[in-house]
């Protein structure tokens, strides 16, 4: 418990010290090499699990998710955030149940997305929603933990791409107890900015993956598309080479090297739009496709 506590208390910490970067491993030999590699937290992801077991995304049994949470955890000595999908329930009391489970597991974060799985309605009814993430908090809280919890809203994920109904899920999960705000796959600066004004002082998540149009793939450190990014609220952010087919001789492991050692690049824009002030891009998660580039470059390095 000792130990659980210790990385709560370093996870919360990172997210009120500006941004950080939190990968996406897979497994535990992924996990252990960022963390070998200086990223001071990780997060684990329901697709690269599935896939390491041969089956589509949402496809793995709350069991089998629990287990893989413990293994990851109990490798490695940074913080864990749980991609917990939706709770493994619609009820809210069972999501509270399976809550508690998870956060037995030692991680340090969990998310609660809203994503239904239905085609013709993919989101759950916004009341309903919002109950789940309730549910959430308060099996947290129950269990005195402090797990930091992020609410996520997957309308752009799923077919429903609507920033204002987006932004009004987000709100109304910080005011159920999110400690944490994510839409995956908004894609525009704008967007990012709107919904760091709407839930401040609370710190939003951003995913940097290969077909989102943030500009971050031809941006670099200082260029006009980071400048956006700086207006826009984001701390430390910087030019990613995510989504490469190639590892293009190594050059994306020193990449991830040097995110991991530094941080994002910080240009003069960035430091006068307000990098330190509350809310804003706390969290960024690297993709898959960049993590899995960077191992095959890693197996190549002279031991």
């Amino acid at each position: 418990m000792a130990e659980h506590d210790h990385r709560v208390v370093a996870f919360r910490r990172l997210h009120s010290s500006g941004c950080f970067v939190m990968p996406n491993p897979w497994d535990v030999g992924s996990a252990r090499a960022l963390e070998q590699m200086g990223f001071k937290a990780l997060a684990t992801t329901s697709a690269g699990f599935a896939w390491t077991l041969g089956r589509a995304d949402n496809q793995v049994t709350l069991d089998e998710v629990l287990e893989h949470l413990r293994l990851v955890v109990n490798a490695v000595s940074v913080p864990v955030n749980a991609d917990f999908e939706g709770g493994f329930a619609v009820d809210p009391e069972q999501v509270h149940a399976n809550v508690k489970r998870a956060v037995a597991t030692g991680i340090a974060g969990l998310s609660i997305e809203d994503s239904s799985g239905d085609g013709l309605e993919p989101l759950y009814e916004a009341d309903l929603a919002v109950e789940r993430v309730r549910a959430a908090r308060r099996a947290i809280d129950g269990s005195g933990t402090g797990v930091v919890l992020t609410g996520r809203s997957e309308g752009f994920v799923v077919g429903r791409p609507d920033i204002d109904e987006t932004i009004r899920r987000l709100r109304a999960y910080a005011e159920a107890g999110a400690d944490c705000l994510y839409a995956p796959r908004i894609n525009t600066v704008e967007q990012v900015a709107a919904i760091i004004a709407a839930v401040s002082p609370k710190p939003v998540n951003l995913l940097i993956n290969a077909p989102y149009r943030y500009g971050f793939r031809s941006g670099r450190p200082g260029s006009p598309a980071d400048q956006r990014r700086g207006h826009a609220g984001a701390h430390r952010m910087g030019w990613v080479p995510g989504g490469r087919k190639r590892d293009r001789g190594g050059r994306d492991v020193l990449s991830v090297r040097a995110i991991a050692q530094r941080g994002w690049p910080v240009s003069p824009a960035m430091r006068a739009s307000g990098g330190s002030r509350p809310g804003g891009v706390h969290e960024v998660l690297l993709s898959a496709a960049l993590i899995n580039s960077v191992r095959r470059v890693d197996r190549r390095q002279p031991s």
